[in-house]
């Protein structure tokens, strides 16, 4: 039950349906990509899709973005996604950045947690922004590139029929609602963005598996002009909820997140109206030395689930963010694992439009992300069995690791709340092991990991300007080449090799990476001079890093090569 009460201090903008011209009530365009819901999983898909020239139709049951509260934490992960899209400015001015969080016992402080933050970061571990913000920012985004993407407001789902492969054309046909009008769409690709009651995961007769915890949580939000800073904020067994759990984090414009944990014995439908709200916030802000004026703007209740599907590709129809999986939202990872599926189907299906790649590297997206969403699944059930105790066993169990928290340093990692991080395809298809050679390299980022984040300096102009490894990457294949010096004759490869893949439409970049300034470097080049990414990389002159579109190392070589690069990237593309 949604309670809305006071409207978020947030100026939507509305937009009407409109139905395309039609012919015996189809649209005569064959859509290459149709995503079906217009949230922040569905739009930066979209996104990703038309930084590599791929046209999409993005379909959206509402006429703007959401309403009521929903995610609310973006991590460092999705913020590297968005600022690969070129979206991320106003994500960082927009939102609250943090970095770690205070957990309490009754009155006392009994764990205190800080996410990996140094100067070497170019982005906050996490920042707190609403998802109505969210959505708005990526929609002023999606706006921009009106020449690729297509939105659809105001139009449902009703039925989806695929056709089969045999038949020579695939895809599926989407019979869609706009207003009154009844139509149908043709579509090489369906992507079902649509959410936790995903129209197409019930068409296709699909079931999420896994728990669905009879803990229920009450979520308020409030307007609160406060000066206290933002952090995660957890109470166990406070004075304004006994018996219980409450979450607090501050959100931008002085709206403030509340959620709270219903004893076993309290009945939702009365738990959610405002007169047995109020006191429990009230209380709350009372315990928190929060004495400023306050106001209800949301109140809903929430019970957490840790369900996937076993595949998220089904024939010509795949799935993505809660459509696809369900994730508690204790350690923020249901937005977050949603904006990462995104990221890596985006490359890979802009790879098969684009006719570089054949269907078969799609498995490879479900592959990779079923296994991210048990990961995050498995962390989400040991965060939910602690904030939210299943049985006598847990709850006792809590209560002690709680008990002995604030004298007893060795219990406190227990209370941890496991935050979101990026998952490392260890066991990826596409990893190209037979370049990870064993032994030849100590440490560094392996094949399916994420790269880690480094300050460098960058060179325009011929001047020297301070960047970050990250901004070094764009929707592409990159080689990070380690050498002491520029080398003509290895430029001119290299300069061939990103010649010859975009003859045949594989975007890709070479980056020349020195300790120090050199002149006659062709193409990118960056230098890091003080030896930290050379070292985080275990590299040596010679050392060669391939990168995946989507961040993730693909191969790497002590001795690598313009034409051993090229290999990977084909054996990737054809896996």
């Amino acid at each position: 039950m949604n309670r809305p009460f006071k409207p978020y201090p947030f100026s939507p903008r509305h937009y009407e349906g409109v139905v395309p011209p039609l012919a015996d009530g189809r649209d005569p365009v064959r859509r290459s990509v149709a995503i079906v819901g217009g949230g922040p999983v569905g739009m930066t898909l979209a996104l990703t899709l038309a930084r590599r020239g791929v046209h999409a139709v993005l379909i959206e049951a509402d006429d703007g973005v959401c309403t009521g509260s929903r995610a609310i934490c973006i991590s460092r992960r999705s913020l590297e996604i968005f600022k690969r899209l070129g979206a991320v400015q106003g994500f960082l001015e927009k939102g609250l950045p943090w970095t770690g969080g205070r957990s309490f016992y009754r009155d006392a402080e009994v764990f205190r947690f800080a996410m990996h933050q140094d100067d070497e970061q170019s982005l906050p571990p996490m920042i707190n922004i609403a998802q109505y913000q969210i959505e708005q920012l990526l929609l002023d985004e999606v706006e921009r590139h009106a020449d690729l993407i297509d939105v659809r407001w105001q139009t449902r789902v009703t039925g989806i029929e695929q056709q089969p492969a045999a038949s020579g054309t695939g895809g599926a046909t989407l019979t869609l609602r706009t207003g009154d009008t009844a139509w149908q769409m043709e579509a090489d690709w369906v992507v079902a963005c649509d959410g936790g009651r995903s129209t197409i995961r019930e068409a296709l007769g699909l079931k999420l598996a896994g728990t669905t915890y009879e803990g229920r949580y009450v979520i308020v939000d409030i307007e609160l002009d406060s000066t206290r800073a933002t952090e995660r904020l957890a109470y166990f067994d406070p004075p304004s909820n006994p018996g219980s759990t409450v979450l607090v984090h501050k959100q931008p414009d002085n709206v403030w997140r509340i959620d709270y944990q219903l004893r076993d014995d309290e009945d939702p439908e009365a738990a959610v109206k405002p007169e047995n709200v109020m006191p429990r916030v009230q209380s709350l802000l009372d315990s928190m030395n929060e004495t400023g004026d306050w106001s209800p703007i949301w109140i809903t209740v929430y019970k957490a689930n840790a369900l996937t599907l076993e595949r998220y590709r089904h024939g010509s129809v795949l799935f993505a963010g809660d459509a696809a999986h369900l994730v508690p939202i204790f350690g923020v990872r249901g937005a977050n694992s949603g904006i990462d599926d995104a990221d890596n189907l985006g490359w890979k299906l802009a790879c098969v439009v684009n006719g570089v790649a054949s269907a078969e590297l799609l498995d490879s997206y479900s592959d990779e992300r079923v296994y991210a969403a048990r990961e995050n699944l498995s962390y989400g059930m040991k965060s939910t069995e602690f904030m939210a105790p299943p049985s006598f066993a847990f709850d006792l169990m809590r209560t002690a690791v709680l008990s002995l928290a604030e004298r007893h340093a060795a219990v406190r990692p227990l209370i941890n709340p496991r935050q979101t991080h990026a998952i490392a395809y260890l066991q990826s298809p596409l990893n190209d092991a037979s370049t990870d050679v064993a032994g030849a390299f100590s440490h560094g980022p392996a094949p399916g990991t994420v790269l880690p984040e480094c300050r460098l300096k960058g060179v325009e102009n011929g001047a020297s300007v301070d960047i970050h490894l990250t901004d070094l990457l764009e929707p592409c294949f990159t080689a990070l080449r380690f050498t002491p010096h520029a080398d003509a004759h290895e430029d001119t490869a290299w300069q061939q090799l990103q010649k010859a893949l975009a003859e045949h439409g594989i975007p890709f970049k070479a980056v020349t990476l020195t300790r120090n300034a050199t002149s006659g470097a062709a193409g990118s080049h960056a230098i890091d001079p003080a030896g930290r990414l050379h070292d985080l990389f275990d590299a040596t002159p010679g050392t060669v890093y391939l990168i995946r579109p989507d961040g993730h190392v693909l191969a790497r070589w002590r001795d690598g090569s313009a034409a051993g690069v090229q290999r990977a990237i084909r054996m990737a593309l054809t896996n």
